[in-house]
C-alpha cells in the first residue's frame, strides 16, 4: 500500500513538474507564439482572399456567346505583281497615282524626271515671272474683246447722228480702238513683241522639259505600289510547290517589316487575289483539305475569308497555301507577317466548362449542368454542340434524341430545358 502510494506521488510530482516547465517555456517564449499563431491566421485569411478572387461565386449565368478555335502562324505573302521601271531611272520619279491607289491599264501611273529638269524648271519659272511683269506694265496691251465692244458701241451711235463734231470724235475714238486692236493681234508694239519671245521661248524649255522626261502606263488593272523589294519576281502565284520550309526559311525575311518605297521603280498589284503560305504542326493543319474554308485574323486585326488552295506535308509539319480575296491593299505593305488562322467558330448557349458534369445512360455518355432556382436545384441535360479549354455551346436535346439514348416518355415529359440567364452551378 505505501508502495502504491509512493509511486503515485512520484508520478503526481513529475507531472507538476512538466506542467510547471510548459508554463515557463509558454511564459518565455510567449511572444513567439502569439506572432506564429498571427502569422498562421494572417496566412489563412490571405488564402481564403486569393479563392475568393479566383472563385467569386460558385454560381455562373448562362449566356449567348461565341468560343472559337485560333492558331497563331507566321506567313509569307504572295502576290501577282507587275513591276515597272525605266531606263532613265536614275532621274528619280514622280507620282501621277499614289500608293495604294486603283488604276487601269493603259493609265499613266508616273513619270521620270529629264535628265535637265531641275535647270529647266527654274528658267521657266523666272520667265513666267516676266511675262507677268510685261503685262502688268503695258496698259496697251487690253483684252481685243473689250476693244471690240467699244468699237462697236461708237459705230451704233453714228447711226441717226446729225453733228458733225460728234460724227468726228466717234470715227477717231473707233479708229484708235482699231489700231489698238491691231498692234495686239499683230504684234506691231514693241511690248507685244517682248511679250511674244517670252512665250516662245518658255514654250521652248517646256517641249525640251517634256520630251525629256518618261511616262510609264499601267500594264494592266490593279492597284499602284511603289513598295519594291526585289521579291515581286521570285514570290509569284505560278507555282506553290516550291514554297517548302528550307525555301522560306532561306529568304531570310523579318516578321512584321514594312517594304521601303522606291524612287526608281513602281509596280501594279492584283487587288483581287492574294495568297499567304505558312508551316504549321497542329492537328487541325494536319486534317485541313484543299477547298476548306477557314477565317484569318490579319495583323490590324481584320477578319478575311480564306480558302485553303495548296498543302503539302513534309517532316511532320504542314505547308498550307491560303488564298483571299479581302483584304489584299492591307498586305501591300508586308512580305511576311503574323496572323492568326480561326479554324471554327460556334455562337449560341456558352457556359463554362467547369459547370458540367457527366453521368451514364443505358452505356451512353450524357452532360449534364445543375440550376439553381430560389434554393431548388434542377438536374438539365445539355447536348454540347463545340467546346474548346474553356467554354461549351449547348443546346437542348430534342424528344426523339433523348428517347434515342434511353430516356423514358415520363423522364423526357418532366425535362427542364436550359435558358439563357439561368443560373446555374460551378
Amino acid at each position: 500500500m505505501n508502495r502504491t502510494t509512493n509511486v503515485e506521488v512520484k508520478n503526481k510530482n513529475i507531472k507538476k513538474k512538466k506542467d510547471n516547465n510548459l508554463i515557463k517555456f509558454l511564459k518565455k517564449h510567449r511572444k513567439k507564439i502569439l506572432l506564429l499563431l498571427l502569422l498562421c491566421a494572417l496566412a489563412y485569411i490571405i488564402y481564403m482572399v486569393v479563392q475568393l478572387i479566383k472563385n467569386p461565386t460558385d454560381t455562373v449565368y448562362v449566356e449567348m456567346g461565341q468560343i472559337r478555335e485560333e492558331e497563331l502562324a507566321v506567313g509569307y505573302i504572295i502576290r501577282d505583281e507587275t513591276v515597272l521601271k525605266g531606263d532613265n531611272y536614275k532621274n528619280g520619279l514622280e507620282q501621277i497615282k499614289t500608293e495604294g491607289e486603283k488604276v487601269a491599264k493603259g493609265e499613266s501611273v508616273f513619270r521620270y524626271y529629264s535628265n535637265n529638269e531641275e535647270n529647266l524648271v527654274k528658267k521657266i519659272q523666272e520667265l513666267d515671272e516676266k511675262i507677268d511683269e510685261a503685262m502688268a506694265e503695258e496698259e496697251s496691251l487690253v483684252d481685243t474683246k473689250v476693244l471690240e465692244e467699244q468699237i462697236d458701241l461708237k459705230i451704233n451711235e453714228l447711226y441717226g447722228e446729225s453733228d458733225l463734231r460728234v460724227i468726228q470724235n466717234n470715227k477717231e475714238e473707233i479708229l484708235t480702238n482699231m489700231s489698238k486692236k491691231s498692234k495686239i493681234a499683230g504684234e506691231q508694239s514693241p511690248a507685244g513683241s517682248y511679250l511674244k519671245k517670252l512665250i516662245d521661248e518658255r514654250k521652248e524649255y517646256e517641249n525640251e522639259l517634256n520630251s525629256g522626261a518618261k511616262t510609264l502606263e499601267a500594264t494592266k488593272s490593279g492597284i499602284v505600289s511603289y513598295r519594291i523589294d526585289g521579291y515581286e519576281e521570285i514570290l509569284t502565284p505560278d507555282d506553290f510547290g516550291k514554297y517548302t520550309k528550307d525555301f522560306l526559311d532561306d529568304l531570310n525575311l523579318k516578321t512584321g517589316q514594312i517594304i521601303p518605297m522606291s524612287s526608281e521603280a513602281g509596280k501594279i498589284v492584283d487587288n483581287y487575289l492574294c495568297y499567304i503560305v505558312c508551316v504549321l504542326d497542329s492537328e487541325y493543319a494536319n486534317s485541313a483539305e484543299v477547298g476548306d474554308e477557314v477565317t484569318i485574323k490579319l495583323p490590324s486585326g481584320k477578319e478575311a475569308e480564306a480558302t485553303i488552295e495548296y498543302k503539302t506535308v513534309e517532316d511532320k509539319e504542314y505547308i498550307l497555301t491560303l488564298k483571299i480575296d479581302e483584304g489584299v491593299e492591307e498586305l501591300t505593305s508586308y512580305r511576311k507577317i503574323s496572323f492568326s488562322i480561326v479554324w471554327w467558330s460556334k455562337t449560341g448557349l456558352r457556359i463554362p466548362n467547369t459547370a458540367i458534369q457527366t453521368e451514364e445512360k443505358n452505356g451512353n455518355q450524357i452532360s449534364y449542368v445543375t440550376r439553381t432556382r430560389i434554393g431548388y436545384e434542377d438536374k438539365i441535360v445539355v447536348k454540347i454542340l463545340k467546346a474548346n479549354e474553356k467554354y461549351s455551346i449547348v443546346t437542348n436535346y430534342t424528344s426523339e434524341e433523348l428517347s434515342e439514348l434511353g430516356y423514358t416518355i415520363e423522364e423526357i415529359r418532366n425535362m427542364p430545358n436550359i435558358a439563357i440567364y439561368d443560373e446555374i452551378l460551378l
